[in-house]
């Protein structure tokens, strides 16, 4: 037999060998022989020893499995056998996967992008997500997905015709893979050392897992052969036999036992294993104990806690960052000890899950374990033991120190295994999972429990854990947690667990350890030292680990025939309760200053009583407990309500900022269901049922507003300070008029809650639609029902909008709730918001123009359960209350605000509308003893108290109140008064008293002991202790009923006497039909009239009495002194109203200020548009330019020593270069085919020629044939504000010194314009306009062309006449060296330096006049790239060209051309010698014919002495233009056929001699063609290029003139800034002629259809000498490089405006291409993958991968590709950021779902389509470059992105 290092040859033959033997008769010798052959090649200590034994191992593996056959045609065969039907392909995190609602049967349904998009999911509700932990496909699982859902390839029922497994195919696997497997699991044996104290170091982990790399790899590879592998895989990993045989360690092999040894070490080593259990466990397990292992649970078993025990070490590591609370110990020895402490091992696949577990769930173990899951017998067998292990794996998940990868792949695991209902049942059946789940979560949180300090901090027995700890910060619970409320969705596991009630026990027991955590102590002296950000994790679990399985379990409790569950729930629910009110101490008041938001057991209880009531159909007193239980019950959430009010009314402050925190979260959207609702709903249960005074008086006393319901003036509050009375009377009527008007579980079906919520969200927000969350299947047909969809717009601002949802009219109309908007706002300023916009409906609807009040809104009917409710409205307390208000108000006490009567009368309303059926008035007096209330008010019922007058009211007021000094009438002692009913004096009235006594009773009734209890005394005086104000009783003359107080406060809304008059006076419908909508909206005098009316038709009594008060009204009532008060406050009211008018005003005005600021920068004080430069005959003196500087507000001229500048802003821009010369716009690549070259760019384009030039031509001639600044020229461009350049060095010197964090760099020179705020980084000088030198020259411009030409080349010879001397350093040359010194800096050098000797003055010179073609050709691409619309554009207001050229004529008048090159020479002079061609060592000079006619424009003009004269101008022009022309015929004929050249020359020589030779371009073309065919340029054809047919005159006309018309555009924008006067405008197709006459080229203009372009010729030498020479240096040039001449002759320059590229409909194609596309750099798959969206490059963002030198790839490829300029779409988050020098921000996206919203990060995941708009405007962005100036939120990005 060959030996482990046999050549693969040799090994092929031993196993096919031994495959036949094993066929044959001596199949157990051969077998025997292949045990021991393995047994030596696998031998663990082979394996550590390095890649190369366990390369061979798996070598041997695969030849012994393919008996010696090639192993791909074994995989091969192997897979033809695969009767899978479900992919199972398994995923890790960051996964991009897909999950469809509409094919979904479990919520955690997932499928890979494969199967998604071969599926027909069209039109579903699905979404793309990034997969968090990890997941599997579900497709062609039916348990999961409904069928119509699986994808093409998952749809056949495969079984039938898969024929079955040949037996000798397998044969060898089977034998060889039960070693292979316990070879790996003996590799993990020996691998793991059990750390000596520390964690187990991970480093060690980690290189044992490197090497068994490939062996799980080769598992993997097993597992994807199909199903008949896996069902060999899945006998082999759960068979006992195998495992038995080979691990007991019994055999003789020595290695075996040794591994073994480790294996039983490693158990007890966790800290698990003891002695004692052991004897103990042996004894039931009759077998040799060898593997069995019983562990000792952490809390479990504290009691034997021995050698190891690991939690104490736990207790030591995890306490310090506690702080001083001690760890609370349970001694739980009910708990199930077999759940948490035996563990015994059968089979390979358990022993295989304990390693995984211990090794922290190794990625690849884990993958390899579910690839296997596809088989249903190994799926079965392996839930199982997961379910075996759950103990250990919450052990080790709360030791690691990865919790966090640990637990996502803990999830990856479970969430296959539970999502399946059958499974789950199965398992919950026979494995007891609910129990297990349970008791591990109880285990779990009880070792992070420490004493809770509510209530009674001593003797507090209650438990809660404490959310400083890591298990909690951290969401350690998570995994455990999520598996609970994924089995809990099944509905047979959620009944079992309903039906178990030692289960339910267990589980409240685990809800009460959240009950009351994360207590808050009110700070009362100063601020906390340290914000404890703990409620983070308090929120997160009540939610998680209470609400969400609360939720599972109510959505199993929908019938009738689940009321037993519910009975059970709450049952268990109140038990919990009474432990909880007794371990805390509790008898009836609250501790102050404490407050909790987690009552998880409050909430349990409220919610399964709603869901009994409104599905069960339970009658809810036949669950409710006793009064007593509900005065307890209602504590606790009301003390919350009245918390809330205090934090918003700031009396938390000293607590941080994080109560407010709380507070928002309490009631935020994702929150507001699971925790104030029910609180609120409990609330309501417990008002209803118990006794309304008592409730009302308890909400008072908890608001501590009690002292200040008082008719006195002045009063002593002993609990609150009187800042905070206001608000916290508000917040306690509000919070009344919820706890009244709310029906969301009281009566409200699901679509009406949903309908209302959305209502209430809208408003408050219009809303983009994910921010509404989606809770039904009817959602989208509520919500197109309640709102209109507003697609996304955009201001001309730039600022971004997303497709909003905003109400319909009749919304706002009928059904906008003030109530719920106020419920669910997370900020006070939110309810504002709601109601302007329902203002500004009211306005633009003509409903009502004044500032409404909230509306009132008719409640749907209550429940009958609930009837108790409306008890509250009628009780005498809250009529008093009331009554005290509106008198307060009338009579204007401090303290009270418009919300407070708003709140009021909303009461009273709701009281009117949900009335008792009958006005009974003799109810109450069976009561018996006579109750200090009775003497208010006769009867409870509203209706009949509103009219009830009182005449006397007895106060207790401080003795310095004005109250005091009136003497009660002498007619009457109070005694005598009390006794007699009907004369009404009321009794001081104390709510606490009240409440006391109440309280009393009940308890009373409940002890049935009335007897013994006296009734304390002092009730009547009672005030909070520690606080002894001397009060005195005086009695107050009132005589007033809420009638009359009504309608004076109608008096003093209207501010007029008599405003109310009956409206049933004039119209007796008015009763009949009370609806009328003219009262539905409204202010406070609206209110008040509908409330009169309401009260009218209620009761005919009421009807009399408002019309007998309206009568009686007239001489007004109230003494003189308070109707001069009264005044007062309608003087305040008005002025405070008036000043807020004025305010809107301004700001109004100031806004539209600055938006026509903005649009009209420079038309205000525009300085270059008045520097009218055409000399104006008439005047000699023209006024200097005044400039304003907008710091030191002075307006004068720019002069030499004080030079006034612009504020500009230099940017590099390369968007010239991006033009390309197809009209077809370049897509997005998304396939490999499709790939973008940069070959056909202008930048591209202009570079090659440059390069070309330079190796034939003299360098110093080439730098002045061509313009640079394609790519990288320097953009110039200003606001148009202008400052002294003084003050503008002050202003930068105190940004400098200014520590304010700016979104700019001081030191890169940057800042923003003092008074618009624009980005700038530099000031342009301008010029000083003394406009004396205009007078030099008479302006004869009737002179001959000779002379001009004469003249500019003499102006150009004499340097000097520049008016600012260079010799003398004045402040404004000074400047305007500095400024060019920013240009040049603003770009790179390479932009910079293309002459062949670096530094060389050519560079410069070349890089001055390109910087004045950049910024033509710039401004002529934002004018669309023709000159058509004409006019000043909005670049010309803002243009600063004017002095740009200044300062660029300036620095190039240093450079003096040699006049021997003087281009202007060869243009306008035949040359004499014809020798200097002789000279030949030297490079000649570019022909003329080759040079750019616009760079030469440039450069003539730039050199001429400034302010330049019109005339000299027209004359550069029309020299330029006849080279042009020139240009233009010799391309011409070099495009056209050899024939159509003859035809052509002869042609023209028949007219040569005509009179207008010279002006007809048949005879210029001819003489050119006859010119330069003397050269050898004609000679090579390439016919197939020339297919242009040239034949019909009109093409040719056509085609001179586009050639020209580049050149005429560019001059006339150059004349129009230079010499101020419009643009005309025209039509394209007259663009050429228009153009020409402006320049003054036409000398008079012809009708348009004899027109020809050869008409504006003016040679100033004849024509066909100058031609001649021109032709000369081209044939002289082709001699020698016969091949360049034609490629170098100026082509028609026809470019297309600068775009971005094309991007996809759906960003799908985008997504699924690039993200996982890998880097041409580094090859790896970016992690931020991102892509140009100018050139498309792909590149990774912030990869360290591709940096170079410091710089990260996208900052080096914005340099690159845009100068500093980059825009990238990131491919993960659908974003597009910008960078922009060393600043970059997020742009926004223009991708948007289909409600017009973005999704960032692509957390929604929802199908996303172009939006062309904003595409629009991002492109309209980049080519004007106002990126700077729209977008804000600028940062550094250190090179790092």
């Amino acid at each position: 037999m060959a030996g482990a290092g046999a050549s693969s040859r040799d090994k092929r033959a031993t196993a096919a060998r031994l495959k036949a033997a094993l066929g044959g008769e001596s199949g157990a010798a051969a077998a025997a022989e292949l045990r021991a052959l393995l047994e030596r090649v696998l031998a663990p200590a082979a394996g550590p020893g390095g890649g190369e034994a366990a390369g061979e191992a798996l070598e041997w593996c695969r030849c012994l499995l393919s008996g010696g056959e090639p192993w791909d045609s074994f995989v091969q065969a192997v897979r033809a056998y695969d009767p899978a039907t479900l992919c199972g392909l398994v995923w890790t995190a960051n996964f991009v996967a897909y999950r469809c609602r509409t094919c979904g049967i479990s919520p955690c349904m997932s499928l890979c992008a494969e199967c998604f998009h071969q599926g027909e999911h069209a039109g579903h509700d699905y979404n793309m997500f990034r997969s968090q932990a990890g997941g599997a496909c579900d497709c062609g699982d039916s348990n999961v997905m409904r069928e119509a859902g699986f994808c093409k390839r998952h749809r056949i029922k495969s079984n039938s015709n898969v024929p079955c497994v040949p037996k000798d195919l397998l044969m060898m696997s089977e034998l060889v893979l039960p070693q292979f497997i316990f070879s790996l699991i003996q590799h993990l044996r020996e691998g793991y050392n059990e750390p000596a104290v520390d964690l187990p170091s991970e480093k060690d982990l980690h290189k044992i897992l490197q090497v068994l790399e490939p062996h799980v790899s080769f598992l993997e590879d097993l597992t994807k052969m199909g199903g008949a592998m896996r069902s060999v895989l899945t006998q082999v990993l759960t068979s006992q036999q195998f495992y038995k045989d080979l691990s007991s360690g019994v055999g003789e092999n020595a290695c075996a036992k040794k591994s073994h040894e480790k294996y039983l070490i490693a158990l007890k080593g966790s800290g698990l294993a003891f002695p004692e259990d052991k004897i103990a466990c042996n004894m039931q397990e009759q077998g040799a104990g060898t593997s069995t292992l019983s562990v000792q649970g952490l809390a479990g078993g504290t009691a034997t806690s021995g050698q190891g025990d690991s939690s104490d070490e736990e207790d030591q590591d995890g306490s310090q960052g506690v702080g001083k609370r001690k760890r609370v110990k349970l001694s739980s020895t009910t708990k199930d000890q077999s759940i948490m402490d035996v563990l015994k091992h059968k089979c390979f696949l358990e022993e295989l899950l304990f390693w995984t577990i211990k090794y922290e769930f190794p990625q690849k173990m884990v993958t390899f374990l579910l690839n296997m899951l596809p088989d249903q017998d190994y799926k079965i067998a392996f839930t199982k033991t997961f379910v075996q292990h759950y103990a250990f794996i919450m052990k080790t998940l709360k030791k690691s120190h990865e919790s966090d990868t640990m637990s996502n792949r803990i999830v990856h695991i479970s969430v296959q295994l539970f999502s399946n209902e059958e499974l789950a049942r199965q398992v919950t059946e026979e494995c007891q999972l609910l129990d297990i789940m349970v008791t591990v979560l109880l285990y779990m949180m009880e070792s992070c429990l420490i004493k809770s300090e509510l209530q009674d901090e001593e003797n507090s027995l209650h438990v809660v854990v404490n959310c400083g700890e890591a298990l909690l910060k951290n969401n350690t619970y998570w995994p455990l947690v999520s598996d609970f409320i994924n089995i809990l969705s099944h509905q047979s596991v959620a009944k079992k667990f309903l039906e178990d009630h030692g289960l339910l026990v267990t589980w409240m027991n685990f809800v009460s350890f959240f009950q009351g955590m994360n207590l808050n102590k009110r700070e009362l002296n100063e601020h906390v030292e340290f914000e404890s950000q703990t409620y983070y994790a308090a929120f997160a679990a009540e939610l998680e680990a209470c609400a969400q399985p609360m939720w599972g379990l109510l959505s199993h409790c929908k019938v009738r025939e689940t009321q037993e569950y519910t009975r059970n729930v709450v049952r268990y629910c109140l038990e919990a309760l009474q432990d909880w009110f007794d371990a805390i101490n509790f008898v009836d008041e609250p501790a102050p200053n404490q407050v909790t938001f987690h009552l998880p057991l409050h909430r349990y209880f409220a919610m399964f009583l709603s869901k009994a009531v409104k599905c069960q159909e339970l009658d809810l007193d036949t669950i409710l407990p006793d009064q007593e239980m509900l005065m307890k019950l209602m504590i606790h959430p009301l003390q919350i309500q009245a918390s809330l009010s205090e934090i918003h009314s700031n009396m938390w402050v000293r607590n941080g900022l994080q109560i407010k925190g709380q507070a928002m979260t309490y009631v935020q959207s994702h929150f507001c269901n699971s925790m104030i609702d029910p609180d609120i709903y409990l609330l309501q249960v417990c008002a209803s049922r118990l006794d309304p005074d008592y409730f009302i008086s308890s909400v008072f006393e908890r608001f501590k507003v009690v002292d200040l319901l008082t008719m006195a003036s002045q009063h002593q509050n002993t609990v609150l300070d009187s800042e905070h009375e206001r608000s916290m009377l508000e917040g306690a009527l509000t919070f009344l008029v919820l706890l009244l008007s709310l029906r969301l579980h009281l009566g409200m079906t699901d679509d009406e809650i949903l309908r209302a919520e959305m209502v209430q969200y809208i408003p408050e927000n219009p809303n983009p639609k994910s921010g509404i969350i989606p809770g039904s299947l009817s959602f989208e047909s509520v919500l197109s029902a309640v709102a209109d969809f507003k697609a996304p717009v955009f201001e001309p601002g730039g600022s971004m909008q997303q497709g909003m949802y905003t109400p319909k009219a009749e919304v706002w109309d009928k059904e906008f709730d003030p109530v719920m908007v106020i419920l669910r706002t997370v900020y006070r300023r939110d309810v504002q918001s709601a109601m302007d916009r329902y203002t500004a409906f009211l306005k633009q609807s003509g409903k009502f123009s004044g500032n409404p009040w909230p509306p009132y809104k008719k409640r749907t009917p209550l429940h009958p359960s609930y009837r108790g409710l409306i008890k509250l409205l009628h009780c005498k307390t809250l009529h008093i209350v009331l009554f005290t208000l509106l008198y307060k108000i009338l009579m204007d006490h401090q303290n009270l605000s418009e919300h407070v009567l708003c709140m009021v009368l909303y009461l009273i309303e709701l009281g009117l509308e949900n009335s008792p059926e009958q006005e009974s008035d003799e109810e109450e007096s069976a009561g018996g003893q006579e109750r200090c209330h009775d003497s208010w008010f006769p009867g409870s019922n509203l209706v009949s108290n509103m009219r009830h007058f009182i005449n006397y009211v007895r106060v207790r007021v401080p003795e310095t109140a004005p109250e005091v000094k009136r003497e009660p009438p002498a007619s009457t002692s109070s005694d005598g008064l009390a006794s007699s009913q009907n004369s009404g004096t009321a009794q001081v009235f104390s709510l606490v008293a009240e409440r006391r006594k109440k309280f009393q009773e009940i308890i009373n009734r409940n002890t049935s002991e009335a007897n013994q209890v006296v009734r304390p005394k002092t009730s009547m005086k009672w005030s909070a202790p520690g606080a002894t104000p001397q009060l005195t009783t005086a009695i107050l003359e009132v005589k007033e009923s809420i009638l009359s107080l009504l309608i004076k406060l109608h008096h003093k809304l209207s501010g007029k006497q008599n405003s109310y008059y009956p409206p049933w006076l004039d119209d007796v419908d008015v009763l009949i039909h009370p609806e009328i909508p003219r009262y539905s909206h409204g202010d406070g005098m609206t209110a008040v009239e509908r409330i009169l009316l309401k009260a009218a038709v209620q009761s005919r009594l009421n009807k009399r009495i408002i019309e007998e008060i309206c009568r009686k009204v007239t001489p007004p009532v109230p003494p003189k002194k308070i109707s001069s008060a009264e005044k007062k406050t309608l003087d305040k009211e008005e002025r405070r109203q008036k000043a807020r008018e004025r305010q809107q005003k301004l700001l109004a005005e100031f806004a539209s200020r600055q938006k026509s600021f903005m649009e009209t920068a420079m038309d205000v004080e525009s300085p270059d548009a008045d520097i009218a430069m055409e000399v104006a005959t008439s005047e000699q003196h023209v006024s200097e330019a005044i400039y304003d500087c907008v710091i030191c507000g002075q307006s004068g001229p720019s002069t030499e020593d004080r030079p006034t500048g612009l504020v500009v802003l230099l940017q590099a821009s390369s968007v010239l270069g991006q033009c390309r010369n197809s009209t077809e716009p370049r897509r997005l690549p998304t396939t490999e085919e499709e790939q973008i070259y940069p070959w056909d760019t202008c930048a591209a384009l202009h570079d090659v020629r440059l390069t070309t030039l330079q190796r034939y031509f003299k360098d110093s001639s080439c730098l002045q044939a061509v313009s640079i600044g394609w790519e990288g020229g320097v953009y110039v461009q200003t606001c148009g504000h202008t400052l002294h350049i003084d003050c503008h060095k002050s202003y930068m010197e105190s940004l400098r010194n200014d520590q304010v964090l700016q979104g700019f760099s001081v030191d890169k020179g940057e800042f923003t314009c003092p008074l618009c705020r624009q980005f700038a980084n530099s000031v342009l000088p301008c010029y000083p306009g003394n406009n004396m030198e205009r007078s030099v020259w008479p302006s004869h411009s009737n002179k001959c062309m000779q002379d001009l030409v004469q003249e500019v080349e003499d102006l150009q010879e004499q340097l000097g006449t520049f008016p600012v001397s260079i010799s003398s350093e004045t402040n404004l040359s000074k400047e305007m060296e500095s400024v060019m010194k920013d240009i040049k800096s603003t770009t790179q050098k390479k932009y910079t330096d293309y002459s062949k000797t670096p530094g060389s003055p050519d560079n410069d010179f070349l890089f001055m006049y390109s910087v004045a073609r950049t910024n033509l050709e710039l401004e002529l691409v934002h004018r669309g790239g023709n000159l058509c619309s004409g006019g000043a554009s909005t670049a010309g207001k803002r243009s600063c060209l004017n002095q740009l050229f200044h300062v660029l004529a300036m620095h190039m008048r240093l450079y003096s051309i040699d006049s021997a090159y003087n281009p202007w020479r060869k243009l306008t002079q035949p040359s004499q010698d014809k020798n200097s061609e002789l000279v030949s060592e030297e490079l000649p000079e570019v022909p003329v014919l080759y040079r750019d006619v616009s760079s030469l424009l440039l450069i003539q003009i730039l050199t001429m002495p400034q302010p330049l004269h019109k005339e000299h101008f027209t004359c550069i022009i029309k020299v330029l233009f006849t080279l042009l022309y020139t240009q233009a015929l010799a391309a011409l004929s070099v495009k056209c056929s050899a024939e159509d050249r003859m035809a052509w020359k002869e042609s023209g020589a028949l007219k040569k001699n005509t009179s207008s030779g010279e002006k007809s371009w048949e005879v210029l073309l001819g003489h050119v063609i006859s010119e330069l065919s003397k050269g050898k340029i004609y000679e090579e054809e390439e016919t197939e290029e020339l297919a242009v047919v040239l034949v019909n005159p009109d093409s040719v006309e056509c085609y001179l003139q586009q050639f020209c018309l580049p050149f005429l555009r560019i001059t006339s924008l150059l004349q129009h800034h230079l010499f101020g006067g419009d643009l005309p405008s025209c039509q394209e197709d007259e663009e050429f002629t228009v153009l020409a006459s402006c320049l003054g080229l036409l000398p008079s203009f012809q009708s348009a259809h004899q027109f020809t372009s050869a008409s504006c010729l003016d040679w100033p030498v004849p024509a066909f000498d100058m031609i001649s020479q021109w032709c000369s240096e081209l044939a002289s040039f082709a001699s020698r490089h016969p091949d360049q001449v034609k490629a170098l002759l100026i082509q028609e320059p026809k470019w297309d405006l600068p775009r971005l590229l094309q991007l996809p409909e759906n960003y799908n194609t985008i997504f699924q291409y690039y993200h996982r596309k890998t880097c041409s750099v580094c090859t790896k798959v970016p992690k931020d993958p991102a892509v140009c969206l100018v050139c498309g490059t792909f590149v990774c963002l912030k990869g360290l991968c591709c940096k170079q030198q410091s710089y990260c790839e996208c900052v080096l490829h914005s340099q690159n590709c845009g100068a500093g300029t980059g825009i990238f779409l990131l491919i993960n988050a659908s974003v597009i950021i910008i960078i922009r020098g060393h600043r970059f921000c997020l742009w926004g996206s223009v991708y948007l779902d289909a409600h017009g919203e973005e999704d960032r990060d692509l957390r929604r995941g929802k199908p996303l389509y172009i939006c062309k708009e904003r595409y629009k405007v991002l492109e309209q962005q980049w080519v004007s470059h106002t990126f700077d100036h729209i977008n804000k939120r600028w940062g550094p990005h250190y090179n790092g992105l």
